[in-house]
């Protein structure tokens, strides 16, 4: 066998291999990895929104209802822009009450970008936390997080309110992630704070809570998530309660069919009909409740053992309950696609919801590397065709669904055997 003669030095090219294998595959470089993601994502973004033109969507609309609540406005049915009414909680009127002075009255869009530019950052370092405590995902995945262009639009050249919400979903879920319980749903009431959408993670956060703290324990959660909600809409609840309850957390809102992106392969009267909406919102109840009936609980003998358990000792969690870094993550992740895979209607800026979950998602079901990277990128061309057509809608649907169905016959409880060792108590 061949043997290298005392004091020969291995090429720079094999250092350099093995240190970018050990980057992309050794778990101990996670981190290290992520770091330069972030940093490379970070010239990235800078380049965008020195290179690509802004374009103007709600921001003025933002700013021009700002003014009005600035002006004394309380009534929610009185607070409207060039492009509509006010429809967010007022989580979304305090963060550009903040805006506004940082951006001299919503004129300096440059800075507002570079802020926005801050937010996405923050965002790809919250995922690439919640992806590295989470374990069992390649390292090398995290480089397919600054791939969507779709996304640096939605924040540095669109400047859309959802940015606000993702980031403190995913600050939310890092939290949870951590059994920094409390910490968590302030966050994430926060996150609804701004817009409803964050509701998507609730179902799968009820499961989570009621395994780690019991039944007492959930309930304070919500108490703590809707205390949250009224202290942010307190300016207009004392004033006009029920028009700001009425505009700020709608259900029954009516979508336009022209800005559809999951559903333009239907035919518009079916878009509209209170038939096909009633459709939707049965198979979102029946998929969590399958999930939450036969996937979420296996490890402890069923859902059924979990709330009977639970039930006996309200005060306690229930027995023998393995909840993981990585089952929190997953089962919050799954809750907000179940969502999203139902929702009425995707519009181009809701691929924050969980653009940078995907590739987390897609590795916690059992299909080939290749197939996982189709639905990938399947998704981010979906979101990247405008106006959507009939293709671009059902190669989104299918791919959803996919990974929804990818994780029930996957690993819906995460793939760490291991439970959290650590139950905070605060």
């Amino acid at each position: 066998m061949f043997r290298p003669a005392s004091g020969w030095r291995r090429p720079t090219w094999l250092l350099a291999y093995d240190l970018a294998l050990s980057l992309l595959t050794n778990p101990q470089y996670f981190y290290v990895l992520a770091a330069l993601v972030v940093v490379g994502d970070a010239i990235l973004t800078e380049l965008i929104i020195r290179f690509v033109p802004y374009t103007e969507i709600d921001w003025e609309t933002y700013i021009y209802q700002l003014e009005l609540y600035l002006k004394g406005e309380r009534d929610y049915s009185l607070i409207s822009g060039p492009t509509g009414p006010i429809v967010y909680p007022a989580g979304h009127v305090h963060i550009h009450h903040a805006l506004f002075r940082l951006t001299d009255s919503g004129n300096n869009i440059k800075a507002a970008q570079q802020i926005y530019a801050a937010l996405y950052i923050a965002l790809l370092a919250l995922t690439c936390g919640i992806y590295g405590r989470a374990g069992v995902v390649p390292n090398w995945v995290v480089l397919l997080l600054p791939l969507s262009k779709r996304l640096h639009s939605i924040f540095v050249l669109r400047l859309f309110n959802d940015c606000w919400m993702a980031v403190l979903a995913h600050a939310a879920v890092l939290a949870y992630a951590y059994a920094f319980d409390l910490l968590g749903t302030a966050l994430l009431g926060c996150a609804l704070s701004v817009k409803m959408s964050a509701l998507l993670y609730l179902p799968g956060l009820l499961v989570v809570l009621f395994k780690r703290r019991g039944l007492i324990g959930t309930l304070l959660h919500i108490v703590i998530l809707v205390s949250t909600q009224v202290a942010a809409g307190l300016p207009f609840l004392l004033h006009h309660p029920s028009s700001y309850l009425k505009l700020s957390y709608e259900f029954s809102r009516t979508f336009l069919y022209k800005w559809t992106v999951n559903w333009r392969f239907i035919s518009e009267g079916t878009f509209l009909s209170q038939w096909w909406a009633r459709g939707l919102l049965a198979g979102h109840v029946a998929t969590l409740v399958a999930f939450g009936l036969f996937k979420w609980c296996r490890r402890e003998g069923g859902a059924w053992t979990v709330i009977g358990s639970g039930l006996r000792n309200p005060w306690q969690r229930p027995e023998r309950c393995l909840v993981t870094s990585d089952y929190t993550i997953t089962v919050l992740f799954t809750s907000n696609l179940i969502g999203i895979l139902f929702a009425r209607s995707l519009h181009y800026q809701f691929y924050s919801w969980y653009a940078m979950q995907l590739p987390f998602i897609a590795w916690r079901t059992k299909y080939p590397t290749i197939v996982k990277l189709i639905l990938l990128f399947g998704i981010e061309y979906a979101w990247n065709v405008f106006p959507s057509t009939t293709l671009s809608s059902a190669v989104l649907c299918v791919a959803n669904a996919a990974l929804v169905f990818g994780i029930w016959f996957g690993y819906p409880e995460g793939r760490s055997p291991e439970p959290t060792t650590r139950y905070k108590t605060e």
